[in-house]
């Protein structure tokens, strides 16, 4: 796991101590919501915990049956190399077994809008895919 500390707030902006938030899917638990899974793997990104990310992506996601070392670095330097600043929810649908959660993240890199949808397999919430757009980039 990423070194970070379980005393600042979470990175998903809870307004929580990461301990209280993030931390406990990232340690296993199942997030019980869509919402919280999407949360969680920004937080994920946020730490560094790629193999987080891997778990929670769902094999429909066309990275998911690429080389999984390669696409574990990529993430891994996606994560090094970007800081991620603010996370805002602007929607979220869900029902039983599907979800949809908009959101606007502001990275380092710029701002990125996407709607990201969400299927439950065996009572756990896994990312498929997500429809985004970098709004614009930050100098």
């Amino acid at each position: 796991m990423a070194l970070f500390s379980p005393h600042l707030p979470c990175p998903c902006g809870s307004e929580k101590h990461y301990s209280e938030c993030c931390a406990r899917y990232h340690r296993g638990a199942a997030a019980p919501t869509a919402l919280l899974l999407m949360k969680s793997r920004y937080s994920a990104y946020a730490v560094g915990l790629s193999e987080y990310i891997m778990l929670t992506t769902h094999p429909e996601h066309p990275d998911f049956w690429r080389d999984k070392e390669r696409w574990r670095a990529e993430i891994e330097a996606f994560s090094r190399e970007t800081d991620f600043l603010h996370l805002e929810i602007t929607a979220y649908t869900t029902e039983e077994n599907e979800a949809y959660v908009t959101f606007t993240a502001t990275l380092s890199t710029g701002i990125l809008r996407e709607k990201s949808r969400f299927l439950k397999v065996s009572g756990r919430w896994l990312y498929v895919e997500g429809t985004y757009e970098v709004a614009s980039h930050r100098g």
